[in-house]
């Protein structure tokens, strides 16, 4: 299952418009998806302060401030990388 993540804040409206083309493509499309307050993490604030809504698929920034749709779907299609075949780091 893809793997959707968008970074946002309360009371904006790019972030709900945003939001809101998830829910409606979640019902059509394989993903999960959830969201992340910027304002809940310091560190993270300061990263996508000026670009929300930031949205990742499978961990690869794919959008920032819109979603365009068609490519959304686009990108959903691709055959999807295992995380797996990535070593992660320890910090």
């Amino acid at each position: 299952m893809r793997e959707v993540v968008v970074y946002s804040k309360p009371d904006c409206c790019l972030c709900d418009e945003a939001k809101s083309l998830l829910r409606k493509l979640a019902m059509s499309h394989q993903f999960e998806w959830h969201e992340i307050n910027i304002l809940g993490d310091p560190e993270i604030y300061e990263k996508f302060k000026d670009e929300i809504p930031v949205v990742f698929i499978d961990g690869k920034k794919a959008f920032k401030y819109r979603i365009d749709e068609k490519e959304f779907v686009r990108r959903l299609s691709r055959p999807e990388i295992s995380r797996e075949s990535f070593p992660t780091r320890s910090k």
